[in-house]
């Protein structure tokens, strides 16, 4: 079983000039990368999607059971202490007999032996922050995919990897300011961060260049309806599999609702449709299945 370290700085990066950074190739392998810290995750996407790997990431254990289960990653890279969902526990879950096949490696910074036995009791390999973490870390992901590594380098003709955020990101498309104001805090208390477009075609815009974890759509809109930024989030492969949950103060009739939960070019439809209300806890909830945050849903985080 192969033990090595992390550093602070990946080498490689560390000579390029600070803007530059990398995006995954859609074709390559699908690597999944969990850890709390906002700067090892950027350090750790950088470098695989360097490689090639199609690079996804997530902020803690419950948040990457989320990202596992919608981008089926090939190849799980998991910090082993995050708070309420740790690294071991989301590699039992994702380790379950009728899951695919996933290659994972755990990388933690203690000597612990028993941790060690278990990783080798869950068939997983065991890495340890410090000196050599790259070499070795490259060694073990030749393991799973030779191709990636031999000969690959730097692949400086691959745009810019998806940025690391500290807090998962909520799209509102809404032309009521009102509701904007009125979810703003009550989403910054549940740890999450609200961006906002105005109507339908600028929410479009931002979902491209953005990357939202879920958007919330009011129906009716200025510049296109909920519909309309469906088809148009669906007929485009950024946003293709991003979760929309469609808001509406207003009664939509049967035609309407079924039209919204057809799948549009293999795309799923609307995730869920809610109606607006002053009590927020059910699109919270419905939140917090896509977003992963570990903030308890109570009622003083829909007071006002």
């Amino acid at each position: 079983m192969r033990q090595s370290v992390l550093e602070l700085e990946d080498p490689v990066q560390a000579a390029e000039p600070a803007a530059v950074a990398f995006r995954p190739i859609d074709i390559g392998p699908k690597i999944l990368i969990a850890d709390d810290d906002p700067s090892i995750v950027r350090l750790l996407a950088d470098h695989c999607a360097r490689l090639g790997f199609n690079v996804e990431t997530a902020s803690n254990g419950l948040h990457a059971l989320l990202k596992a289960s919608r981008f089926k990653p090939d190849i799980l890279l998991v910090d082993v202490n995050m708070p309420e969902v740790d690294g071991m526990s989301v590699c039992e879950r994702l380790l379950s007999p009728d899951r695919a096949r996933l290659d994972i490696i755990v990388v933690t910074g203690s000597r612990d032996n028993d941790m060690l036995e278990r990783c080798e009791g869950l068939g997983v390999l065991y890495l340890r922050k410090g000196p050599n973490f790259w070499d070795n870390l490259d060694a073990t992901l030749a393991e799973f995919h030779p191709a990636m590594i031999d000969g690959a380098g730097v692949r400086q003709d691959q745009a810019l990897a998806p940025a690391v955020r500290k807090r998962p990101r909520v799209l509102l498309v809404d032309d009521d300011a009102e509701i904007q104001r009125f979810l703003a805090s009550r989403l910054e208390k549940l740890g999450l961060e609200l961006i906002y477009a105005a109507d339908a075609t600028q929410g479009f815009r931002m979902a491209c260049r953005e990357d939202p974890v879920v958007i919330v759509a009011d129906y009716f809109m200025t510049n296109g309806d909920a519909q309309y930024l469906l088809t148009k989030l669906r007929t485009n492969p950024t946003t293709g599999n991003v979760p929309v949950v469609v808001w509406t103060g207003g009664r939509l009739d049967v035609i309407k609702l079924t039209a919204l939960q057809r799948e549009i070019c293999g795309h799923p439809g609307a995730a869920k449709i809610l109606r607006k209300s002053q009590d927020t806890r059910e699109l919270f909830q419905t939140l917090k299945e896509f977003c992963g945050f570990e903030q308890q849903v109570t009622r003083e985080a829909f007071q006002s």
